[in-house]
């Protein structure tokens, strides 16, 4: 729920600096402040820059995949109405319990499968989605929730390997960074000292974001955090009230019950279903 606030807060301050400014520009600043507050933690933990044994090819997997998929949710944002962007950006849970399935062969059960079914339900409540005519951009906006599920996926590949949550997070950084990088030299687009000031703060909210998804997903499987991931809207429904005067409507309001609910009722499940498992081992 740490990580869903942060990222509200990161969309919300993406929003406040003007669509003037390219998405490689937003990305390059979303990390590189990332990879700065990442870096002092591991100094201060005095936790090496170098991975774990094995874990090379997972953290690559992730930093491509993280990188494509903020290229992907920027440009959408820019492009489509922002509740078409934010809807397909919202599916990443699913597919990050697909590839946890396929690839970690976590499975879940099927009260799981319909409680992440009820809460994107109650995302659409609040969306209300309207798609465009123009197919490309929701496309791109697709191809941002599968590459954030595959990221996800591979962050809990990494948790299991206990490789440590500010490297996991340093390296993403540093390599979506260096990625924006050639944009942000050849294609640079001046900013007033307000618009520094949002994406600088939007890169400390992505920071917040991006430790909790990492400690989230190294902790517990996709199956059981997904459903939180949809906080995020509820966060950002009171970002938007207060920041811009938007005013939800029953339909939204309704959607924030359901959502709220079933995070509540899944919390307890997953709790319930620990302390069978524990009864049993010791059996």
């Amino acid at each position: 729920m740490l990580s869903a606030l942060g990222f509200a807060l990161m969309n919300a301050f993406i929003r406040l600096a003007g669509d003037s400014i390219p998405f490689t520009q937003k990305t390059f600043f979303r990390n590189v402040v990332a990879m700065a507050a990442a870096a002092l933690v591991l100094r201060k933990e005095h936790v090496s820059v170098r991975w774990e044994k094995g874990s090379l090819p997972l953290l690559i997997v992730r930093s491509v995949c993280g990188t494509l998929g903020i290229f992907c949710n920027f440009y959408a944002v820019d492009k489509l109405l922002l509740a078409d962007a934010n809807m397909l950006n919202k599916l990443s849970p699913f597919f990050a319990i697909l590839f946890s399935l396929l690839f970690l062969k976590e499975r879940a059960t099927l009260v799981q499968y319909g409680a992440v079914a009820i809460a994107f339900a109650g995302s659409l409540l609040i969306i209300k989605p309207g798609f465009s005519a123009d197919a490309f951009p929701a496309l791109v906006g697709l191809c941002g929730g599968i590459a954030a599920g595959a990221a996800y996926t591979a962050v809990r590949g990494l948790g299991k390997r206990k490789e440590a949550g500010a490297r996991i997070v340093f390296f993403f950084s540093a390599f979506s960074t260096l990625a924006s990088l050639p944009f942000l030299i050849f294609d640079y687009h001046p900013m007033t000292g307000m618009q520094l000031t949002f994406l600088l703060a939007a890169g400390l909210a992505a920071t917040l974001g991006q430790f909790g998804v990492t400690l989230a997903y190294s902790f517990a499987p996709a199956k059981e955090i997904s459903v939180f991931d949809y906080t995020q809207i509820l966060f950002a429904a009171l970002l938007g009230f207060f920041l811009f005067g938007q005013i939800p409507d029953w339909l939204s309001l309704v959607g924030y019950v359901v959502i709220c609910g079933v995070s509540v009722w899944m919390f307890f499940y997953n709790r319930s279903l620990e302390s069978q498992e524990t009864v049993r081992e010791r059996i």
